[in-house]
């Protein structure tokens, strides 16, 4: 799916700045994390229902810890909302689905 990317340290600032005016839900995420597997298929969905507005974009934090360590993440799974390359809200946790939607269609 085009509208879920896999981020890296080599391309997170690039798809910052690539990304104007839709917001992007980078999910820091690790393997071995369960409430990160549990919120997976929620962002899936989220891509697919509202592909013109959100890109999802996913960053092991095993792999590339500096990303994490930059915006203070201490526990995943995190979602940073970011529009026009700031972070304007984050959730942490597993969440229900409707709240993610709820936070989606307020900063769309």
């Amino acid at each position: 799916m085009e509208n879920i990317l896999e981020l890296n340290t080599d391309n997170f600032d690039r798809t910052l700045n690539e990304l104007k005016g839709k917001l992007l839900i980078v999910d820091l995420w690790a393997e071995w994390c369960m409430p990160c597997k549990m919120i997976e298929p929620h962002l899936h969905k989220l891509a697919e229902t509202y592909p013109e507005h959100v890109v999802i974009g996913r960053l092991n934090v095993d792999d590339h810890p500096e990303i994490a360590a930059r915006y203070g993440v201490m526990s995943i799974p995190t979602l940073l909302f970011i529009k026009d390359g700031k972070e304007i809200d984050r959730v942490i946790g597993a969440v229900p689905f409707h709240h993610l939607r709820t936070k989606v269609e307020q900063w769309m």
